[in-house]
């Protein structure tokens, strides 16, 4: 088998043409771009962690409760 020739990368052409059509392709070559966008991010950052996605905020500091009222005593 022989490599293509630019006479059947027309032919390549024209049937993708006819299945999506004229206004079809470029949404598709853009779905196909961000997806190849993606994976590359993807590859690139699975090699390496990030700091801040692990990083925990620090709790927030209790509020400070209102003073005890002194108990009162019933009489009997």
């Amino acid at each position: 088998m022989g490599e293509f020739s630019p006479f059947h990368w027309l032919i390549v052409l024209a049937i993708v043409v006819l299945l999506f059509g004229g206004k079809k392709i470029p949404e598709v070559m853009k779905g196909l771009g961000e997806g190849i966008r993606n994976f590359k991010e993807g590859m690139h950052g699975a090699g390496q962690t990030t700091v801040q996605s692990t990083q925990v905020p620090p709790p927030a500091a209790p509020a400070a409760a209102p003073p005890a009222a002194p108990a009162i005593e019933e009489k009997k």
